[in-house]
């Protein structure tokens, strides 16, 4: 049954797709390159199974077709300034996802679905250095969302750095933001530094990186669940990647660390779940037509060690219809993409995912038809 609808939603996609592309392709920006356009379009189809709740009772097993849609523009009236906005699907209850669902084939609800600026700002820089203030992505490198998800965009004001010699270089980045409670509101505040140095040695390229992240909590929060909104975190992340080719293939192995420091006391039941670290191993690209990419995952994530509110809500059905509880879990993730063309993907996803503390479980399956304009 599955894959019947599977079969059905991947052709429906199709022309979906197509339709969108066509339109977004015929967009005309001015002649000088001083205005620019960016936008994406995601259609995916979900199922989750086999899922328990904390107490043990078990989960309905759900379908669903969603779809991600953003769009944003960049302004550079000189070399040195430039400014931009976009806007994207999603709830105004939720921070973590832009995805809106269009049919739930278990006729559960379809949740809210609205449009959301998540970025505006300014920005200005030179030939090493940079700064920016508004709503933006987050500034710090990241290979992936484990620690932050790409789609949470903080308020606030960034800047960085770099140097670069022969074979290497080294990346420093600040900022200090309010961070979202749901899609447009804000709470608490958020001071973070990052280094990162990237060497490089014929084929094989190192990347080093060390951040510390300290979350100052405030009472009152709308959407955050948990205490996440009013608790401090004093999180060091630390990430090592290895990019090199085995034959034509490329490949990219990467370790990330996450440890919160901030001590909640020894009588605090959690006080001893301040840990994570993530796995990942990554074969192929999606650069072009006919490329092909197989990868894997695994995480162990304790409660603490990250600020479940602002992680990845991609492996996990825990939480709410808008916030994800993304920690106290392990488990394993598979992945396997086609290129169609530069712009056009098709990916794949398997979680298979336990929580550390309970008994809470799940599994999903995400196939994703993925169009970048």
């Amino acid at each position: 049954m599955v894959l019947n609808r599977l079969g059905l939603l991947t052709m429906a996609a199709a022309v979906v797709f197509l339709c969108a592309g066509s339109v977004l392709a015929e967009m005309v920006l001015d002649k000088e390159g001083k205005v620019k356009a960016e936008a994406d379009l995601r259609l995916r189809f979900e199922s989750d199974w086999d899922s328990h709740r904390s107490d043990g009772t078990k989960r309905d097993d759900r379908d669903r077709l969603r779809l991600r849609a953003r769009f944003g523009m960049t302004f550079q009236p000189t070399s040195v300034i430039s400014a931009g906005f976009r806007i994207r699907s999603g709830s105004r209850a939720s921070q973590q996802s832009p995805h809106i669902t269009l049919v739930d084939f278990d006729d559960n609800p379809t949740g809210d679905k609205h449009l959301l600026f998540d970025r505006y700002y300014l920005r200005a820089e030179s030939k090493n250095a940079w700064i920016w203030g508004g709503r933006n992505s987050m500034p710090f490198w990241r290979p992936n969302e484990f620690f932050w998800e790409d789609d949470v965009t903080p308020l606030g004001a960034a800047g960085g750095y770099k140097s670069s010699w022969n074979g290497g270089s080294l990346n420093l980045t600040g900022g200090y933001f309010t961070s979202p409670d749901g899609g447009v509101c804000f709470h608490g505040k958020l001071g973070a530094g990052q280094g990162v140095l990237s060497l490089q040695n014929g084929p094989l390229t190192w990347t080093f990186a060390g951040g510390l992240f300290a979350f100052f909590g405030e009472p009152g929060a709308i959407h955050l669940r948990n205490g996440n909104g009013e608790r401090d975190y004093l999180i060091w992340v630390g990430n090592i990647q290895s990019k090199f080719k085995a034959g034509p293939v490329p490949l990219t192995l990467g370790l990330d660390l996450m440890h919160n420091s901030e001590d909640y006391g020894e009588h605090t039941p959690d006080n001893r779940e301040r840990d994570g670290f993530v796995l990942s191993a990554i074969a192929g690209q999606l650069a072009k037509r006919g490329d092909l990419q197989v990868g894997y995952f695994y995480a162990h994530v304790e409660k603490l060690a990250v600020n479940a509110s602002y992680a990845q809500d991609d492996w996990i059905r825990w939480g709410n219809a808008s916030q994800t509880d993304s920690s106290d879990y392990k488990g394993h993730e598979f992945r396997v993409a086609y290129g169609f063309s530069k712009s056009w993907n098709l990916m794949a996803r398997l979680f298979l995912v336990d929580a550390i503390t309970s008994i809470q479980d799940g599994k999903r399956f995400r196939i994703d038809l993925n169009y970048r304009f």
